[in-house]
């Protein structure tokens, strides 16, 4: 086959990786593209509060403006939400009213035509209602004790009852922390590493909301061990690069390492102390005969330090 038809039989293929390529570097326009929207459905009407916004991705942004006015966006006279997403559904607690809700997918060069609907909430028992949570997140693992419970407010309500437990909850006479307020938070103190659950509900004179889906929380104060040091031995002579080992922790997700200059006090350059998910560090730096010192410390994934280990030195050869 001559070199001229080969070209003409390569060329599709390159510009097809051309193409490709492109896309990875110049960001798509999405002027031309529409968000559909799949719940809740135009001009529905409702005695919901709590309504969950649900639309269809589009392809290449890389978020969503949610937007929702009172009554409608020609006569709006309260702005509710302004708000940036980056999945397709947005959970929100309105008051009953007439609104008007819309939506655009976004990337950081363009955006699409937003699209509009109506909805109405109408007033109802505040019985058939849920709270919608703000913080913290489900499964929040943390080594704070004081924490801030926090969630949105719910037409109706005179007051919230924030109930926290480490028995989801089977004996509502026995909980750790049982409390009402008027405000949309509550900060509680965990005593002990444990797991805790927790729920919200509003109250009335003469009525309750539903509990809002349990979430959990888990505290853990509780460091990692101290680490072992491998090598160097203490004291020894080491040929450079020098190999500083440790043992590993089954409770530890990183570790600090410090290394000093001869005084046992100085860092021995701005990179330490230094982070590490290994357990072992080529040390590349010093000059023969110089004296340096290290020691190792761990961290969970919680965020609580362990112990240092002991102060080693050794002698660069």
């Amino acid at each position: 086959m001559s070199d001229f038809g080969m070209i003409l039989k390569i060329l599709p293929f390159a510009g097809l990786l051309f193409l490709v390529s492109c896309k990875d570097f110049i960001e798509p326009s999405i002027e031309d593209e529409k968000v559909f929207i799949n719940a809740p459905a135009d001009s529905t009407q409702t005695s919901t509060y709590l309504q969950t916004f649900w639309w269809d991705e589009v392809e290449d942004a890389l978020s969503y403006r949610v937007q929702i006015v009172t009554p409608g966006f020609s006569d709006a006279s309260r702005l509710i939400m302004d708000t940036l997403v980056t999945n397709n559904k947005f959970i929100y607690t309105l008051d009953p009213g007439i609104y008007e809700w819309r939506i655009r997918g976004e990337n950081g060069s363009s955006s699409t035509l937003y699209t509009t609907q109506r909805l109405t909430v109408y007033e109802s028992n505040i019985g058939s209602q849920v709270v919608q949570v703000r913080a913290p997140s489900n499964g929040l693992l943390t080594n704070l004790s004081d924490t801030e419970f926090s969630w949105n407010n719910l037409y109706g309500a005179k007051v919230y009852r924030l109930q926290v437990d480490t028995n989801n909850f089977r004996d509502e006479k026995v909980l750790f922390f049982d409390q009402t307020t008027t405000a949309l938070d509550l900060r509680v103190r965990f005593s002990k590493d444990n797991t805790y659950q927790w729920r919200v509900r509003a109250e009335q004179d003469s009525a309750v909301s539903k509990w809002s889906t349990i979430s959990e929380i888990r505290y853990d104060k509780t460091p990692p061990s101290i680490v072992s040091l491998v090598g160097p031995s203490k004291g020894a002579s080491a040929a450079s690069p020098v190999s500083l080992q440790w043992k590993a922790l089954e409770d530890a997700s990183s570790y600090q390492l410090y290394v000093y200059r001869s005084d046992t006090t100085t860092l021995y350059n701005p990179s330490f102390p230094m982070t590490l998910k290994e357990t072992n560090y080529s040390f590349k730096d010093g000059t023969f005969g110089e004296v340096v010192y290290w020691k190792v410390r761990a961290a969970d994934v919680a965020g609580n330090w362990g112990a240092f280990s002991e102060l080693r030195s050794f002698t660069i050869q």
